[in-house]
Formats: C-alpha cells, sequence, structure tokens
C-alpha cells in the first residue's frame, strides 16, 4: 500500500533491525547505510522519498549527510537520535532536516512521523491549498506556489516550518494550543512533538522576526501555545 522507498541510515545493528522490520512489516521499501558516505551514496542513486538518519555515525556526522545531500536534494529528511539537546535538534534542523524524532522512541510514534510526512508530500504533490495569497503585514504566503515571502524576500522554510506558519496564518487572532499544533503537523501529540514543536517554532520565528524580544507575528501564550498577531 506504502508504494514510496525510505531510507534507513543507522549504523546500530538492534535500532536498524527494528526500524527496517517495521518497515517491512507495513509495506514500505526501504534501503539501509551504516555509514554517513555510504547514505549520500545511497540517497543520490536510490532516490529515496524519505530518509531516516541517525546522527552518530561511525565516519561523518550526520549533520554532515543533511548538509551534503541539501545541496541537491529536497528529500525529506526525519533525524532520529539519542542526543535530545534542543541545540543538537537546531544544529539538524537548521542544516535542512525536516523533522527530529529523539531515541528512545515508539514504533506508533515512528508510524505516524512516517505518515505525517507522506501527507505534506502528497499536499505538495497536489500543488498545495490553491486559495488566494494570504497577507499580513510584509508577510505572504503563495499556498498554490507553497512558499512564503517577508517583504518580497523568500523565506527558507522547512516542510514543517511551513505547515506551521500556514496553520497559525489560518488562524490569525487565535490561540492555538500545542496540541491542536501537533495534532495538525504530525498528526500526533506525543511528548517528543512537544518538545519539537518548541524547536520548530524557535527557527521559524529566527526567519520571521527581528529578534526573540519584539515578536511581531507570532505571540507566545506560555503553556498553553502560540497565536499569528494580525499586522496593520
Amino acid at each position: 500500500m506504502n508504494k514510496i522507498t525510505i531510507l534507513v541510515v543507522e549504523d546500530d545493528a538492534p535500532v536498524r533491525n527494528l526500524i527496517t522490520t517495521t518497515l517491512g512489516a507495513h509495506d514500505y521499501r526501504h534501503v539501509a547505510a551504516t555509514t554517513g558516505e555510504a547514505a549520500v551514496m545511497a540517497a543520490a542513486s536510490h532516490n529515496p522519498d524519505i530518509v531516516l538518519l541517525d546522527l552518530g555515525l561511525p565516519d561523518i556526522d550526520g549533520v554532515e549527510v543533511i548538509r551534503r545531500v541539501r545541496g541537491w536534494s529536497s528529500v525529506p529528511i526525519i533525524v532520529i537520535s539519542a542526543r535530545s539537546e534542543d541545540a543538537d535538534k537546531i544544529e539538524a534542523l537548521d542544516a535542512g532536516a525536516d523533522d527530529y524524532l529523539t531515541k528512545p522512541f515508539s514504533v506508533d510514534e515512528l508510524l505516524a512521523r512516517l505518515r505525517a510526512t507522506q501527507r505534506r508530500l502528497a499536499l505538495i504533490q497536489n500543488g498545495g491549498d490553491r486559495q488566494s495569497v494570504y497577507t499580513n503585514g510584509q508577510l505572504a504566503i503563495d499556498y498554490a506556489k507553497g512558499c512564503a515571502t517577508l517583504a518580497g524576500e523568500e523565506l527558507h522554510l522547512t516542510p514543517i516550518e511551513y505547515k506551521l506558519l500556514c496553520l497559525l496564518a489560518q488562524n490569525t487572532g487565535k490561540v492555538l494550543t500545542h496540541k491542536f499544533i501537533t495534532k495538525s503537523v504530525w498528526g500526533s501529540s506525543w511528548e517528543n512533538d512537544i518538545a519539537s514543536l518548541r524547536v520548530f517554532m524557535a527557527t521559524l520565528r529566527k526567519k520571521l522576526e527581528k529578534g526573540p524580544d519584539s515578536p511581531r507575528y507570532i505571540q507566545t501564550h506560555v503553556g498553553i501555545g502560540y497565536r499569528m498577531l494580525k499586522v496593520e
């Protein structure tokens, strides 16, 4: 049923076997690599639809793999790593990762992330939401083209950052709870989703706001969620 190919980059055999067995049981095709160099070669030769990437590889760091692949491909990259610090997540996301799953993880959580990524791929392939362009101050979102600009300059957003921005924009003025946002973006509301949301919102704000102490577009409601402000 799942006619897509997933590249699994993991040097730890038990973890790799868990992932590949799970993928096989749910009809995903998969290719495996155990080093960073092999991962880059596999990404080029097999042209996978999604990459599951560990960061702690034996030859080169997973972040370097992301940078190399991003030099020529926009394939969705989901990091699966034991590194749980926000700084590590931000580094991977800034390098071009689309999602970040922290070890240990559950099989259900992994499958939920894959389903959410497939939905985003389908949305992009179908041309996205074909409504008119959304404008708010100097921010503009062209749903048909799947891009956003600020003061006329294109914002270089990851797929999840773009989806978060669209979700907030489509609910301008409303406070969206953490649970509502994670369910809408990831299709689930795991503890890791809430942690990932915080990181993604930080990276999105860096691209959208002048500074963290002067929010113009996205307002944080501590312990509740986020709101897109209407800018005159």
